[in-house]
């Protein structure tokens, strides 16, 4: 199969060529020079390098920009504004951060901007397809119905990452968006989107097919899964489990084996992945933009990157791996920590925690003493650069192995895999909690567990032994009551998916951030004393506040179609 190229760089070659010279007089209204009209993309051709570009923004760069306020992976704000991450790095750098990180967020933020950019470009690309596709002559209809479906797949991917980040958005369709009316686009926030990110979702369910020639495009099962994600969020469970069923029986996806298949760059799109946003570098690009771009920062402070030590994981994060009998501590997990080198210089003597653990724990984080890739063992100190600021941990999970970098540079060719079948086993799981069918519950939370038991997928020493004590085990007796079930079922989403950037919209989502996070803080405090006083109010921090340029920009006639969320 062809993988979808990531950017447009050829679109000069849509430019009309021959233009007229000087000398005639037509030279009054001839497009300039570098410019693309809109009837040069009028045909099936210019159409696709329109739909490319708007697949090019999933990754979060593109629209101007720092491409961390924006990077796929939404790890400032689904991961330092939760429980699993820290900022990192040091005081001074990006403090900007260290606020959203404190809960004190101020529409000013330039972060909110960036990502709001990002996800309104993304929009505004997406409807770009449906007004130039319709005076496309030499598209069949079928053609037209497949870019339909992937261009309103896409729009309902921009309008969902706007709604998760600020609830009370616009919604911007092909009919209201008008690329030569700047006004056309100041939509008032005064409905509730879901019910037309549901109708995108449905409409390209309902015409893309199962498999597609170019990977990296939408098909029907990751519509259904982004339509059955939808429902998730808003509690509408009866809606989500047709679709979650028909994706598991389906049979077109599995577990992989191994769980850090789904990290490593060798293993892009695998049979478990249903979504996954494409990553490529050395392909010609300037810089490898086609890389991670949104995660550069995202790695050990020195060693082979020399750059940057954002995103450090907290230590309530590492003590969720903790296991008693193989299974999790739900209740008591945060009572006493995994032991760290903290303070300590690397020439020090050091023995990692010789407690159980659960083994996703040295694929999700670097520690000391444990192989870090195929980088050597993690030094632990010389690879922070402020243990007693940000803690002595590394980031993992979203850095490949050698060999998939630029060739100057940190990008790299690590896809995101935005929903795989591990997704959709545990929202389905969710589902039978909801109805109080607990033992649906406990067979599939155990279909995730007993593929992080597989010892394959281990970090392992030189020698071949484990890199630590792993011990993990099933659910082997029935949940005692429905609460206990939502609780594992939560807390193997956190474990499974730890720093991929879900983490605070979960919380959010299942009512309880306000609780987690402000027990979470009470205890980190007393390690990372930038947390002192920090609060996470429930009714303002459940959302992020509306960029106060935007709301600006939104003004028509001297009144603002934007209002500013409740508490800013």
């Amino acid at each position: 199969m062809e993988m979808m190229n990531k950017k447009i760089f050829g679109i000069a070659a849509f430019i009309v060529a021959g233009l007229l010279g000087a000398c005639d007089d037509d030279f009054l209204t001839t497009a300039p020079k570098g410019v693309v009209g809109q009837q040069s993309l009028e045909s099936k051709k210019g159409v696709d390098a329109l739909l490319i570009g708007a697949y090019s923004l999933l990754d979060g760069v593109g629209s101007g920009n720092t491409a961390w306020h924006s990077a796929v992976t939404n790890w400032v704000y689904g991961g330092v504004a939760s429980d699993d991450t820290y900022k990192g790095t040091d005081a001074g750098d990006q403090p900007e951060i260290t606020f959203i990180e404190t809960y004190n967020w101020l529409p000013s933020n330039n972060h909110f901007r960036g990502k709001w950019r990002n996800v309104y470009d993304g929009i505004a690309r997406s409807n770009d397809v449906l007004l130039v596709m319709a005076n496309a002559k030499d598209m069949t209809d079928a053609e037209k119905a497949q870019v339909t479906a992937e261009a309103r797949f896409l729009r309902g991917h921009y309008h969902f990452e706007a709604k998760k980040m600020w609830n009370k958005v616009p919604y911007i369709d092909e009919k209201t968006y008008d690329p030569m009316n700047p006004e056309g686009a100041k939509v008032a926030n005064k409905e509730d989107i879901w019910p037309k990110i549901e109708a995108d979702f449905k409409a390209a369910y309902d015409v893309l097919p199962v498999n597609q020639a170019q990977i990296g495009r939408a098909t029907k099962y990751a519509a259904a899964a982004y339509l059955a994600k939808a429902y998730m969020f808003q509690g509408k469970y009866a809606e989500a489990k047709p679709l979650l069923d028909e994706i598991i029986a389906s049979g077109r996806y599995k577990l992989e084996p191994t769980y850090y298949s789904n990290y490593n760059a060798a293993t892009n799109n695998n049979a478990e992945s249903i979504f996954e946003v494409q990553m490529s570098v050395n392909d010609g690009s300037p810089g490898g933009v086609n890389g991670n771009n949104g995660n550069i920062l995202n790695y050990p402070y020195t060693g082979p990157w020399n750059c940057c030590g954002f995103e450090q994981p907290s230590q309530n994060l590492v003590n969720a791996f903790k296991t008693e009998g193989g299974l999790p501590l739900l209740d008591t997990f945060n009572q006493t920590d995994v032991k760290n080198d903290e303070g300590l210089d690397a020439t020090a003597p050091f023995t990692p925690y010789d407690g159980p653990l659960d083994p996703r724990l040295d694929h999700t984080v670097g520690r000391r003493g444990i192989p870090y890739l195929d980088f050597g063992i993690h030094t632990g100190k010389p690879w922070v650069r402020d243990q007693v600021y940000a803690g002595p941990y590394s980031p993992k999970k979203m850095i490949p192995m050698k060999g998939f970098y630029h060739a100057t540079n940190r990008n790299n060719s690590n896809n995101y895999r935005m929903i795989r079948l591990a997704h959709v086993i545990l929202w389905r799981a969710e589902v039978a909690v909801a109805e109080g069918d607990l033992e649906k519950a406990r067979e599939l939370v155990n279909q995730v567990r007993s593929r992080a038991a597989n010892p394959d997928g281990f970090v392992k020493m030189s020698d071949g032994s484990p890199a630590a004590n792993y011990v993990i085990n099933t659910y082997n007796t029935p949940f005692a009551s429905k609460e206990e079930a939502l609780k594992a079922v939560q807390f193997e989403t956190r474990l499974e998916f730890g720093m991929e950037g879900h983490r605070f919209f979960d919380l959010v989502r299942w009512g309880i951030a306000d609780e987690v996070l402000n027990t979470y803080v009470a205890k980190e405090q007393q390690k990372r004393i930038y947390l002192k006083g920090a609060t996470f109010t429930k009714g303002k921090n459940d959302y992020f506040p509306i960029p106060q340029q935007e709301i600006i920009n939104s003004t028509v006639a001297g009144e603002n179609t934007l209002a500013q969320n409740p508490g800013y």
